[in-house]
């Protein structure tokens, strides 16, 4: 059973390190520009039959990284949860894979734990992935062959210590399903509304592990991927494969991520959360 993520190697870093420069310089522009709207009372309307809402700051955040990525970049596909599918990406080799804002409800909420998400994937993994926080202050940064970087200083996961809990993020009603023999004593971490944030949560140490429920995109998560695997975690499925990025169908299953040291038993202890 594999419980690390696959990275992609080639030979053109420099390649993934311009584009991740690229990707920092997109994703800090329309954090900022997102930064206009927020606690300001933007438009707000919803889609996919009134399930997700979506603001005016969300669309303004897609058309800087838009127009940043794809002029600098007009061979690459593009995926973003504010764009209608193209189904030309699916011939691309590389592409952005972008969320605007991730955690949409909690911007428009006023709460601070919202990001943007830029991603490059090659080959259906990611090699370069930023995540920019503004109202946290705080920038997530790497690429294939790289370390993980959160305000310019590397971070990694959390190791297991004997003497505390289990730091667990994710839905109350998966959590309370994971077989404890495997885990020991699990502390609960309060609600973090974006899911690519909460992965780099993990990619720092501030949780050791966290669910996935499914129907998550991949724009939610390319990014963080690929910034937690850099830090020493991974993001996997429940039979502990790594993901696949820009297929047709752009949903995943139930997802766990942590640390390596902690992946196996986690794996382990989530075998009745397939189908949740």
């Amino acid at each position: 059973m594999e419980t690390g993520a696959h990275m992609p190697v080639g030979s053109n870093q420099s390649q993934w390190e311009d584009d991740l420069n690229l990707l920092l310089e997109a994703a800090q522009a329309a954090g900022a520009r997102a930064m206009e709207y927020f606690r300001n009372g933007p438009e707000v309307w919803w889609k996919n039959e009134g399930r997700s809402p979506v603001s005016a700051a969300d669309i303004a955040a897609n058309d800087i990284l838009r127009s940043t990525l794809l002029s600098a970049r007009p061979g690459y596909g593009w995926l973003s949860e504010e764009t209608d599918d193209d189904p030309t990406r699916l011939s691309r080799e590389t592409l952005f894979v972008v969320d605007p804002i991730d955690g949409t409800r909690a911007f428009i909420a006023g709460k601070d734990q919202w990001c943007v998400s830029a991603a490059v994937v090659h080959q259906g993994r990611p090699v370069a992935g930023v995540l920019v926080a503004p109202a946290l202050g705080e920038v997530f940064a790497s690429r294939v062959g790289g370390a993980t970087l959160r305000n310019g200083l590397q971070v990694c996961v959390s190791e297991p210590d004997g003497e505390r809990p289990l730091r667990m993020a994710g839905a109350a009603d998966m959590v309370v399903r994971l077989d404890r023999r495997a885990l020991g004593t699990i502390q609960p971490i309060p609600h973090v509304p974006s899911l690519a944030y909460r992965l780099a949560m993990v990619a720092d140490g501030r949780i050791d592990g966290t669910l996935v429920k499914v129907n998550s995109h991949d724009w939610d998560l390319a990014a963080a991927d690929l910034i937690l695997a850099n830090a020493g975690g991974g993001l996997v499925t429940l039979d502990g494969a790594a993901l696949t990025y820009n297929r047709a169908d752009v949903r995943h299953d139930v997802l766990c991520a942590a640390g390596n040291a902690w992946l196996g038993r986690l794996i382990s202890a989530s075998c009745d959360l397939a189908g949740h």
